[in-house]
C-alpha cells in the first residue's frame, strides 16, 4: 500500500508539428472525480493511443525516473515525478510487480490494470532530447494504463492498494520482453494474448503476431519495427 500523487492538465500545441500533446501536466490541488473517462479536468489530444475507458489513467513508476536518469545525464534534472505526462505517481511498484488485470484500490476508487504504455515521439519533444521513447521501449520502463471499474472522488495523498490479482496474470515486464522478443515462442504468446484484463487491441496484436508465426514456421521471420516513435 502506498501513497499517490495525481497530475493532470489540458493541451499544449507542439508547432512544428502541428500537433497538440497532453503529456504536460500538473499536481492536482484537493479532490478531482474520477469517473470511467479518467480524471476530470485531464484531456489527451490523440485518444487513440491515449485515454478513453481502456487507457482512462496513467500511471508512471517512480524508481524509472532514476533509471533513465542514470542513462541520461543530460537531461537527468528535467526527469522530475510528473513529467512523463502521468496520472498517479507511487512509490513502491514498477513493470516487475504489476500484472496486466492487477485490480487496486484508489482511494474509494477501483481501478484495473490493462495494458502497457508504448512510448511515442512526444516523450523526446518534452526533454528536447532525441531517444529518450526509445530509450523507454527498450528498458521497458513503459509504465502502464488503467481502466476504471468504479469511480469516486480521488486525491493525492490516498492509498493505491492492489486487492486483487487474477489467475494467469501476466507481469507487465514480461508482456513487454516478450513482445519484443524477434521470434518468440508461439506458446508464450498465446498465454500472454489470454492475459485476463488485457485490452482488445493488446490482444490482437499478440494473435496477430502469433498467427503470423505459426504460418512462417520454418522460415526467416520479415524484419518488424518494434518501436514506433510516431505512434503517440
Amino acid at each position: 500500500m502506498t501513497e499517490i500523487v495525481l497530475f493532470s492538465g489540458g493541451l499544449t500545441r507542439i508547432e512544428e508539428h502541428g500537433q497538440s500533446t497532453g503529456i504536460y501536466k500538473k499536481p492536482v490541488i484537493g479532490p478531482v472525480e474520477l469517473s470511467l473517462a479518467g480524471l476530470a479536468g485531464d484531456i489527451q489530444a490523440d485518444r487513440r493511443v491515449h485515454g478513453g475507458p481502456e487507457k482512462a489513467l496513467h500511471q508512471y513508476a517512480v524508481d524509472s525516473y532514476r533509471r533513465l536518469a542514470e542513462q541520461l545525464p543530460a537531461i537527468a534534472a528535467q526527469l522530475l515525478v510528473g513529467s512523463i505526462g502521468e496520472n498517479i505517481s507511487a512509490a513502491a511498484v514498477d513493470e516487475s510487480t504489476v500484472f496486466i488485470g492487477d485490480i487496486f484500490s484508489l482511494g474509494r476508487a477501483r481501478v484495473q490494470v490493462s495494458q502497457p504504455r508504448s512510448p511515442c515521439w512526444k516523450i523526446d519533444h518534452r526533454y528536447a532530447h532525441d531517444g529518450v521513447a526509445r530509450l523507454i521501449a527498450e528498458t521497458g520502463l513503459t509504465g502502464w494504463y488503467y481502466r476504471v471499474l468504479e469511480g469516486a472522488t480521488i486525491s493525492s495523498g490516498d492509498r493505491l492498494e492492489l486487492i486483487e490479482r487474477l489467475p494467469g496474470a501476466v507481469s507487465l515486464a514480461e508482456l513487454w520482453q516478450i513482445w519484443r522478443e524477434h521470434r518468440p515462442d508461439p506458446a508464450i504468446l498465446e498465454r500472454l494474448s489470454a492475459a485476463p484484463g488485457l485490452t482488445p487491441s493488446w490482444q490482437k496484436k499478440l494473435q496477430d503476431r502469433l498467427n503470423w508465426l505459426r504460418a512462417n514456421s520454418g522460415t526467416p521471420e520479415v524484419a518488424r519495427t518494434l518501436f514506433h516513435p510516431r505512434q503517440g
